[in-house]
């Protein structure tokens, strides 16, 4: 076993008292009490650990439908019908860690270890191009080739931005890589990141420990105080996320509402958005095939529900781990991003899925046209939207235009506008035809100020234009 690599690092601080006295008091509640938390969700304040914890409790199916409830109100004024489309893209399955729930942890010897080159970087990026993609979620191992090192990632990221199909390119690369130190976090900003993105996995020191075994990822503390050398670095939207099945997800998400509230004291602003995967299951990885605290369907549910009234304006991140009937399901509660037509092995948009680099099962197999029609007869409306962080509309300047509702003039706009591109460019004639009916429905469902700019926007794509936005 390796030792764990110490540094001189502040960690963040998790008061696990605390979590364990609020869970605990919160045990018994009453449905008065209940209400009384879902009405002051509705104020769109977000809520308090211990109001969490007491929802956290329902299982009356008349009040669980009232926190389902609250939560599609929240969503709905907030985000209105937007769901923004992704795809990770992996470039290597690197990795010197030994994290027992992972199939890339170094010790698998079933996996076929892979670095993509940057021509097979730059051919997988046309290929995810090719889907009507505009942002990509560069993902790696936790290593990289040795002769490179980390300017691995950052040839990576310039090759994704340098790679255009016709009239499509990928205009926002986010990043999930290791910790990095400050310079090199410095580095990532300046080669154009929009969001960096990285995994607790747990928040329970003895679990974390328990299933990292070997490896720098060891370091509860370096990992967790990643976040905090990221934005002195000026990058401003992080996302964080928990790997639910580890620890009891109860804990888990007080202990993930203490690192936000560490980030917002320190540096105004908590993170951009939550991932909230649940375990599934990996080549090599038997700890992921029976999970050492799972989570029901109905407690997955609740998690989204509750995490979207307790942080109304962060962005909830649905991955296609989960089936397209689950992913259905928490778009009303609060889900706000989602992946679609997705690989999680290296090469796999050219070569397809691999069980043998893939880094664990996917849930939702469909192609990006199918889930974007799907969304559409749903009533949503998926959106490429990348012009905030252009604009520089990230971090506490985001919050700022979010939080008095001014941010809806922007968003439902573009992300008409660029729902419209895509129905131009790539889509198939019956996705085409729920996409234009879905736009004409949400142009009827707006304000006049919110239409004018829409119905302009549209039109300039439907004549030619592209890559318009406010």
């Amino acid at each position: 076993m390796n030792a764990v690599v110490t540094r001189n690092v502040e960690t963040v601080p998790i008061n696990y008292e605390k979590i364990e006295h609020t869970l605990a008091q919160s045990r018994r509640c009453d449905a008065s009490q209940v209400r009384e938390i879902l009405t002051k969700a509705l104020a769109l304040k977000g809520l308090e650990p211990e109001e969490m914890a007491v929802l956290m409790n329902l299982s009356d199916p008349g009040l669980l439908n009232e926190l389902f409830a609250t939560a599609r109100r929240v969503k709905e004024e907030i985000y209105g019908k937007r769901l923004v489309l992704f795809a990770p893209l992996y470039i290597s399955n690197l990795c010197g860690n030994e994290c027992l729930y992972c199939a890339f942890r170094a010790g698998n010897k079933a996996l076929r270890r892979r670095a993509l080159t940057q021509a097979e970087i730059a051919r997988e990026t046309e290929l995810i191009i090719r889907q009507g993609h505009k942002r990509i979620l560069l993902v790696a191992g936790e290593a990289y080739p040795a002769e490179e090192g980390f300017d691995y990632i950052l040839k990576a990221i310039a090759t994704i931005y340098d790679t255009k199909v016709g009239p499509g390119e990928v205009r926002r690369v986010n990043a999930n890589v290791a910790p990095l130190t400050l310079d090199q976090f410095r580095q990532l900003k300046a080669a154009g990141i929009g969001t960096y993105q990285l995994f607790q996995e747990t928040y329970h020191r003895e679990v974390y420990s328990r299933v990292h075994v070997a490896g720098r990822k060891r370091d509860y503390d370096w990992r967790i105080s990643a976040f905090d050398r990221a934005m002195e670095a000026g990058i401003d939207d992080v996302g964080m996320g928990v790997l639910f099945g580890l620890a009891d997800w109860r804990f888990e998400i007080l202990a993930l509402m203490q690192h936000i509230r560490h980030l917002e004291e320190k540096f105004g602003v908590g993170p951009h958005t939550i991932s909230v995967p649940r375990i599934e299951p990996a080549l090599g990885a038997p700890l992921a095939g029976r999970p050492p605290q799972s989570v029901s369907d109905i407690d997955f549910l609740k998690i989204v529900a509750i995490l979207r009234i307790s942080v109304p304006y962060t962005g909830i991140i649905m991955s296609t781990r989960e089936s397209p009937a689950i992913r259905r399901e928490t778009f009303a509660l609060g889900v706000s991003q989602i992946s679609a037509g997705s690989r999680t092995n290296p090469g796999g948009y050219e070569e397809g899925e691999g069980e043998a680099t893939e880094q664990f099962a996917l849930g939702d197999h469909r192609p990006l046209d199918e889930v974007v029609r799907d969304v559409a007869e749903l009533g949503y409306i998926p959106s490429f939207c990348t012009a905030c962080y252009r604009l520089g509309r990230t971090g506490q300047d985001f919050m700022d235009l979010a939080k008095p509702g001014e941010i809806k003039h922007h968003c439902d706009p573009n992300a008409l506008s660029t729902f419209q591109e895509y129905l131009c460019d790539y889509a198939s004639g019956p996705t085409r035809q729920a996409g234009e009916a879905r736009i004409q429905a949400a142009m009827g469902e707006m304000d006049p100020r919110g239409r004018q700019i829409a119905e302009k926007l549209v039109t300039k794509v439907r004549i030619g234009g592209r890559d318009v936005f406010v």
